[in-house]
């Protein structure tokens, strides 16, 4: 029987680079290379089949280069987005991600940060809606669209001025009767802003509006009741709607469209998020946009500070406007 060949060494990779070992070490270890370096190291690993040990790097160090991503599922599009990006943002810098999926269960929530806690992460990213959760000490800790303390950063996008940039977008284009509908949790978060900035601009247009707020667990047709005792001889009462999630204008436009209010004849409709149909087309509605590659790398890059203490207690990024054919830009009366 053939002498199994013993498994190649980073002494192996760094004679099939040419380059030195300690400079082998640095690139498996995610430290800064030359990119020349770099690749000769990634092209000898990939040719040899070399396995780095991490395991053994974390009995040195203390760390695991894991990071834990938090979020409820990765049906919803945004979610879907933003994981996508985290951990994008993560390999960039040679980290793995521990993804955990909540479903909007506030036990398992608590059980994943705990379960973080005890895998030795490195740090914990999350988007959560437990309103008793409690932030471990002794791990960094960064949250997604929702403050804790000044002491556990927040990323988020700019949802007040989302809000005010929507609603001045519908005026913009000829909208003289508004109305913003959402869905969601009862907590307190930054997407609860999306209405206040709606409702700012609202006041200093003067331009009459409505808002419906429809609870997470209560069903849409809560919403299409609020959409009827709004049409009368067919016709709907709101020119301009601003909906609190691209995904929740979608549902609502399809049902406008039943009861044969046209989009965007009838009504023009603005969401929120920037989605795109099948993923990377064009936009499902005309949207608000998140930023979402770069909350995803603020996420990062935060997370792997080693002064969180410096870091500001929200970080609010920029958003803008981007037509999806939900709007009349071109035919403004």
């Amino acid at each position: 029987m053939a002498k199994e060949k013993n498994a190649p060494t980073m002494s192996d990779v760094a004679r099939e680079a040419g380059v030195a070992l300690g400079t082998v070490s640095r690139v498996v270890n995610g430290q800064t290379v030359g990119d020349e370096f770099r690749k000769k190291v990634e092209d000898a690993i990939a040719r040899l089949g070399y396995q780095y040990n991490n395991s053994g790097r974390s009995l040195r160090t203390g760390s695991t280069n894991t990071i834990a991503l938090i979020i409820p599922n990765t049906i919803h599009p945004y979610f879907a987005l933003l994981t996508h990006h985290v951990n994008m943002a993560l390999e960039k810098r040679n980290y793995r991600m521990l993804l955990c999926f909540t479903e909007y269960d506030n036990d398992r929530e608590t059980e994943f940060i705990q379960m973080a806690k005890q895998n030795q992460v490195d740090g914990i990213i999350a988007l959560t809606y437990n309103p008793n959760l409690r932030i471990p000490d002794g791990i960094p800790f960064v949250t997604i669209d929702r403050f804790f303390s000044t002491s556990v950063p927040c990323i988020a996008a700019d949802n007040f001025g989302g809000g005010w940039l929507a609603a001045h977008k519908l005026q913009e284009f000829g909208c003289r009767n508004l109305a913003f509908i959402r869905t969601g949790s009862t907590l307190t978060n930054e997407p609860s802003k999306r209405k206040d900035g709606f409702i700012s601009a609202c006041v200093d247009m003067n331009l009459p509006f409505e808002t419906m707020i429809l609870e997470d667990g209560q069903p849409f047709e809560q919403i299409e009741t609020f959409l009827d005792s709004h049409i009368q001889d067919g016709k709907l009462s709101f020119d301009g709607l601003f909906i609190g999630t691209d995904y929740l204008a979608w549902q609502v436009i399809q049902a406008l469209r039943k009861k044969k209010i046209r989009v965007p004849e009838d009504v023009q409709v603005i969401g929120f998020d920037g989605l795109r149909m099948l993923g990377n087309l064009g936009r499902v509605v005309s949207t608000i946009v998140q930023p979402v590659e770069e909350i995803a790398e603020t996420c990062v890059s935060t997370v792997l500070s080693h002064h969180l203490s410096n870091v500001p207690s929200l970080i609010c990024l920029p958003v803008k406007y981007e037509f999806g054919g939900t709007t009349r830009e071109g035919n403004v009366q």
